[in-house]
């Protein structure tokens, strides 16, 4: 299974964190934009180049450190169809490295979009007698405020050694408008996990883990200690590292005893830490490398992965 692959590379590498590439123009090392910009010009192609080199950087940097990462498709797909042309080269790439790769398209699928992002990601899809799989990746993350439309489509993949996360409580201030709703008895991100219960069904691989995952904030220890007890065959994906104030005492209650069953995920505390180091940009896959070794060392004095 899916999550199986993925708890097996956190075991590896005996480190439990995720690197989100969330690239953004402004925050990117000035040299790869200098360096784009020479051979596209001031044009999306050119930035969909520095975002495609940049992440690669990053990939290269993390490849034997940290097993997972997750690819926000939002921050490429704004770049238009060079932006859309780097995304797929980025999925691959990280592929090709043996990461575990998360897909994070933010969409609330209807069953017709549902259908057709499973073929482009899992499935493949036919043109002729060939089939294509431009989005190839592990898993995917979602909102599921369509109820059961938003995963329909995409269910049968989660038997087939692909997996799903559900966003139930998210790191952003906002989050608590929506998602900490009453909703009958229970909170609205209460209700997520219920429903990804439900859907899981009795499949669970061998690490005791269902290839139907949350996504739960690092940023409220108390829900974290509540629901690992509460949903204890979901493996969590826990944002809000670092940038959001999340550390290794708050997120160690994702994980059960053995410390498996969760992901801790960062983003811009990882991607720019040459930022918070004053560096130019030119070192900046070291000092990624250097802020992944801190993350992992944080979180595990807290839990060990057995």
């Amino acid at each position: 299974m899916s999550i199986d692959r993925l708890q097996q590379c956190i075991r590896a590498r005996k480190n439990p964190t995720m690197v989100s590439l969330d690239p953004v123009a402004g925050r990117l090392p000035p040299h790869l934009l200098a360096g784009a910009a020479a051979q596209y010009g001031e044009s999306l192609q050119a930035l969909a180049q520095a975002y495609e080199d940049f992440s690669r950087g990053i990939l290269d940097a993390l490849q034997d450190l940290v097993p997972a990462v997750k690819v926000q498709a939002g921050c490429y797909q704004a770049l238009g169809r060079d932006g859309a042309a780097a995304l797929e080269h980025v999925l691959a790439y990280a592929k090709s490295l043996g990461y575990y790769v998360l897909l994070d398209t933010a969409q609330s699928p209807t069953p017709v979009t549902g259908e057709a992002l499973a073929q482009a990601c899992f499935g493949g899809i036919p043109v002729g007698a060939h089939r294509f799989t431009p989005l190839a990746c592990d898993g995917l993350s979602l909102q599921p405020y369509q109820g059961s439309d938003a995963v329909q489509a995409l269910l049968p993949y989660t038997a087939q050694d692909k997996s799903l996360f559900l966003q139930a409580r998210t790191a952003n201030k906002s989050a608590r408008e929506m998602q900490d709703l009453l909703s009958g008895d229970r909170v609205l991100h209460q209700v997520v996990m219920d429903l990804a219960m439900r859907w899981c069904g009795e499949k669970y691989g061998r690490s005791g883990y269902a290839n139907i995952g949350v996504v739960i904030s690092g940023t409220h220890p108390d829900f974290l200690i509540r629901f690992r007890r509460k949903y204890d065959r979901l493996f969590f994906l826990v944002p809000g590292y670092g940038s959001r104030g999340a550390y290794g005492k708050d997120v160690q209650h994702a994980f059960d005893r053995a410390g498996h069953g969760a992901v801790v995920c960062a983003g811009r505390t990882l991607l720019y830490a040459y930022e918070k180091a004053g560096s130019d940009g030119r070192d900046y896959q070291a000092q990624t490398r250097r802020a992944a070794e801190k993350m992992r060392d944080n979180i595990l004095t807290y839990i060990e992965v057995l």
